[in-house]
């Protein structure tokens, strides 16, 4: 019996040092591998901030194309006429869009003497006004809500 229990001890200790490589080899695998994902996560986070990068100078060439036609030309008239264009059109047609108004008004009024001024005021104000009145605060103030809540969102 003791033959066979050191037959035994002598054959597992024989072996035991192949297990302990099949045992380190396998938990070097797994470290191995474990690295490589920890890689890869690094290279996506570093795809994504590129990408974020690109975007962001992509964004800032952008605004730079669009004020290009803005830079001075040194003569003081030119200058002021060429950065007058915008706001000139903007109140001429703000002016004639409120005198259209007014005189809408003032025809509903005539034609329909029982009519109050804030009746008459419900009766100019149609379903383009409105349209017209989102438009033109979407475009001044919407850009920067947008952009404002696109970085608090990331």
């Amino acid at each position: 019996m003791i033959t066979l229990i050191g037959s035994l001890i002598g054959f597992l200790g024989s072996a035991f040092p192949d297990f302990l490589k099949l045992f380190r080899e396998h938990h070097d695998r797994k470290h191995e591998l474990d690295i490589l994902d920890r890689q890869i996560t690094l290279m996506e986070k570093g795809h994504s901030q590129r990408l974020e990068e690109i975007q962001t100078l992509g964004d800032i060439q952008e605004a730079q194309s669009l004020h290009s036609h803005a830079r001075p030309t040194g003569v003081p008239f030119i200058d002021g006429l060429a950065g007058s264009v915008r706001p000139i059109i903007t109140y001429a047609f703000f002016l004639l869009y409120a005198a259209i108004k007014v005189a809408q008004l003032l025809t509903i009024q005539h034609l329909a003497d029982q009519l109050t001024w804030t009746q008459a005021l419900l009766q100019i104000w149609h379903m383009e006004d409105q349209a017209l009145f989102a438009t033109v605060m979407s475009f001044w103030f919407g850009q920067r809500a947008l952009a404002k809540f696109g970085h608090k969102s990331k």
